[in-house]
């Protein structure tokens, strides 16, 4: 029987991959879990229609997130953090507070996955936070003040 997956199904199938499966499996299994669905004509036809909306949705993420690289090279980012009097962070910056900042002052949307940050922050300073999108690299200065 050729089914269309719904969801992964590790070693069988990826999601709106269309297989031929066993019925038994398909009818006992795939079918009452809401992993797979018959795969009619007219179900394979909503299937490439849904394969061309993510495409077309992918490409206009990617376009919009390469914008977002290009206004954020060069800017500075501020943060202000509790410290002692040698500079250390009582509390560290991860890649969710530099989110945050460059939201706040920007209003750039950068996912966490593309920001390359080896280890969380816990100096005041000057760094240089780098980002990778795709291929494409860029970066922005991030400074953390003593409050």
């Amino acid at each position: 029987m050729k089914v269309i997956f719904l969801k992964d199904v590790p070693r069988v199938g990826k999601r709106h991959d269309v297989k031929e499966v066993n019925d038994g499996y398909a009818a006992n299994f795939l079918f009452p879990n809401k992993l797979a669905e018959m795969a009619t004509p007219k179900a394979v036809a909503n299937l490439e229609q849904r394969k061309k909306e993510i495409v077309m949705t992918n490409k206009i993420q990617e376009d919009l997130l390469l914008k977002n690289l290009e206004e954020i090279k060069n800017k500075i980012i501020n943060i202000k953090g509790k410290a002692n009097e040698k500079g250390s962070l009582f509390s560290s910056i991860h890649k969710k507070d530099i989110i945050d900042a460059l939201k706040s002052e920007h209003r750039a949307e950068i996912n966490e996955e593309f920001i390359v940050l080896e280890k969380p922050i816990k100096e005041v300073g000057e760094y240089e936070i780098p980002i990778q999108i795709k291929g494409k690299k860029s970066s922005f200065k991030l400074v953390v003040q003593k409050v």
